[in-house]
């Protein structure tokens, strides 16, 4: 999200040792098919959440509560750390993060959706602390090429982890709009590559206001991007007035499709639980403990969004930003943030989830 300033407590990076052979699971993944016929049925859809890592293991198993909300796909977000200006990707399979971001967490999360047929996004992610990866530059390309490779080998080995777990679908990179304007042949590069090391399907986290300048869509399956679109500036916006904002951005969504010939995908979407969530949610989340909490607002806002993209075969479907497995791994506000657990909103996303 645009300037998210609230992610989670700073978080050190990790990597994965890539696998020596694939998993039958991933050996079963299905090929791409194009063009895109612009037909996703409602079981093919996914009802996904975006899975917090806890700081420790799951104390109990967290994904019954995945499927109480008919979810069907859950995102898991190992963060990565970049410096403003510094040309590095710092991780570490040792230590400096959260247990569910390490790869033995990684692996045992995916293990467990699995088990209940809940199938998984990896999506590995680079934080920057004070500032955001949509403004990350760098003034030489020799630095480029520094944080380049470095990305590179990050993102490869959590390609070899998805492709041994057999993830069924891996995200190369979330809303990096200065890197790939500035360097898109090293963002085509690094998808072949990723092809040779994970044979599941991709896609990219654009951001909201970006998705139309990416210019490697048709090397992916996949158009994704964050539905964080400033809709209604009201304390509690109505779901029509909601519906009605969202007519012209799911116009263009849909033209988009058509002419890449790839499903859309919202890789993020999600409404904090406070006055005026449906306009610029990253703006609200400074002060975000002395905000109005306002459940309802929320859940006008998942109405509306389902309303206005669930009915549509081309609309893959997208995953919740966010939830807490275990209510574990919060900041401190979680009747205000993201997460629709024990909220108004918890009983649409069923609602909707359950719709076949």
């Amino acid at each position: 999200m645009k300037y998210l300033l609230l992610y989670f407590p700073l978080l050190f990076c990790m990597h994965c040792q890539p696998a020596a052979q694939s998993s039958p699971a991933a050996m079963a993944l299905p090929a791409p098919d194009y063009p895109f016929t612009g037909h996703i049925t409602a079981d093919e859809k996914m009802h996904g959440l975006t899975f917090v890592a806890p700081p420790e293991p799951f104390p109990e198993n967290p994904m019954p509560a995945v499927k109480s909300v008919n979810a069907s796909w859950i995102s898991v977000v190992p963060y990565a750390f970049t410096r403003s200006g510094v040309p590095n990707v710092r991780f570490s399979e040792h230590g400096g993060q959260w247990w569910g971001e390490r790869p033995e967490g990684v692996r045992e999360t995916i293990r467990q959706a699995h088990a209940h047929d809940i199938k998984v996004m990896l999506k590995p992610q680079v934080y920057v602390p004070r500032g955001w990866t949509g403004a990350l530059d760098f003034p030489t390309d020799a630095d480029w090429e520094q944080w380049e490779a470095a990305y590179e080998r990050y993102i490869l080995r959590f390609a070899a982890l998805a492709d041994s777990t057999g993830a069924e679908l891996f995200c190369i990179g979330t809303e990096f709009n200065v890197a790939i304007q500035k360097r898109p042949q090293y963002w085509t590069n690094l998808i072949a590559k990723i092809r040779n090391v994970y044979r599941g399907k991709l896609t990219y986290s654009a951001n909201w206001d970006d998705w139309e300048r990416v210019p490697f869509w048709k090397e992916l399956d996949y158009i994704g991007l964050g539905g964080y679109f400033p809709l209604v500036e009201a304390v509690t916006p109505e779901v029509k007035d909601l519906q009605t904002a969202w007519k012209p951005i799911f116009e263009r969504l849909k033209t988009f499709s058509q002419k890449q010939e790839r499903p859309v995908l919202f890789t993020e979407f999600g409404y904090l639980s406070v006055d005026g969530c449906g306009w610029r949610n990253w703006e609200l989340e400074r002060g975000i403990e002395e905000r109005n909490i306002n459940e309802q607002a929320q859940a006008n806002c998942l109405e509306a969004f389902f309303a206005t993209y669930q009915p549509e075969s081309w609309w893959a479907g997208g995953f919740l930003w966010k939830w807490f497995p275990n209510m574990r791994g919060h900041e401190g506000y979680p009747e205000r943030d993201y997460t629709p657990q024990g909220k108004l909103g918890e009983k649409t996303l069923r609602a909707w989830y359950g719709k076949h």
